[in-house]
């Protein structure tokens, strides 16, 4: 059984709800489908009855089943317009604009996931990662001591005997440009977590990257990571973690011994936090596509609710897939 089953099968044990904002896309409407028919989660879909049926009777795709909720319709309409003013009048918002913005199913889904209508939302096959991130870091917010997101990917890469067999998580790959050594601290421990919800890696162990290891090289870009490991272990002690290694140090046991002997987690990491998102970003692509590994995510991190973004050239199966992610996240 492939990790993706596995997730698909997780998801389908303790059915949760998720709430798909974009309710007149065509691969989210046709990935309803399959979510419903393998139970995956309980779907509600966001927009105009008619405009959905439509689309649906378009894309051949039955949606029985799935709730669907116009916003300004929905009978839950004012009080997430009015617990909206609530928690943003402070920072200048009026009733006017309230009521505007929890028009918009970004912002109304948001708010179904902050009540506990739903467990999780899923967007991004019409919206920018922006558009999705913004209402849900308003109203969602980040998780009790997370101050930022971050986006991981599960990298599966075939014929690896380094990570967890080939299965490793990186990190930041998809949100924060130059994270400080307190938000890399914070990346690592999300995704310990990530790491055993999702992935089934039942011993994480974190290498924080850089260019250098334990000191062999001098330069502001390394203090950043030596303080970041630092942040990290005083604050999750229980974290197999350590750095800073280069890729060599943190990924293969001899070198890991020759590098920082007496580590516990160089030569074994299945977790690397990259020190920032031109890393993170080239690192995850580059083992894509010369190691031929499966990627998948992104997976928002550090939400006090699961929210995750799908990217604009997404496939149905992305959608099905990117569902399921969030329905084990939400259990």
């Amino acid at each position: 059984m492939t990790l993706l089953e596995q997730i698909r099968q997780k998801a389908a044990s303790n059915k949760k709800t998720i709430v798909l904002p974009e309710g007149t896309e065509e691969r989210t409407v046709k990935a309803v489908e399959t979510i419903i028919k393998d139970q995956l989660a309980n779907v509600i879909l966001l927009g105009d009855p008619s405009e959905i049926s439509a689309v649906a009777k378009k894309v051949g795709s039955n949606i029985d089943g799935a709730t669907i909720m116009d916003p300004r319709k929905s009978e839950l309409y004012n009080e997430c317009v009015e617990q909206f003013f609530e928690m943003r009048k402070s920072k200048g918002m009026t009733l006017d604009k309230a009521q505007a913005l929890m028009s918009d199913p970004l912002y109304f889904g948001s708010m179904l996931v902050h009540k506990g209508v739903a467990d999780g939302q899923v967007a991004g096959a019409r919206n920018t990662t922006g558009d999705v991130l913004r209402p849900a870091l308003q109203i969602i917010r980040t998780a009790p001591g997370m101050t930022s997101v971050s986006g991981a990917f599960i990298m599966i890469v075939p014929d690896c005997e380094f990570g967890d067999n080939g299965l490793f998580i990186f990190a930041d790959c998809a949100v924060t440009p130059n994270p400080s050594a307190e938000q890399l601290a914070e990346f690592a421990f999300q995704s310990s977590q990530t790491a055993k919800a999702v992935a089934g890696i039942e011993n994480p162990v974190i290498g924080m990257m850089s260019f250098s290891t334990k000191g062999s090289a001098s330069h502001e870009f390394v203090d950043k990571v030596v303080k970041a490991t630092e942040i990290a272990k005083q604050r999750w002690p229980e974290l197999a973690l350590d750095g800073e290694f280069q890729a060599d140090a943190a990924l293969v046991p001899k070198v890991g011994a020759s590098k920082a002997p007496g580590s516990a987690a160089a030569g074994k990491a299945n977790i690397l936090i990259f020190p920032d998102l031109d890393a993170g970003n080239i690192g995850y692509k580059l083992t894509q596509r010369l190691a031929k590994a499966e990627a998948i995510g992104p997976i928002l991190q550090g939400m006090n609710k699961p929210v995750n973004d799908l990217s604009r050239g997404c496939s149905v199966e992305d959608v099905v897939n990117v569902v399921a992610i969030t329905a084990v996240k939400a259990q």
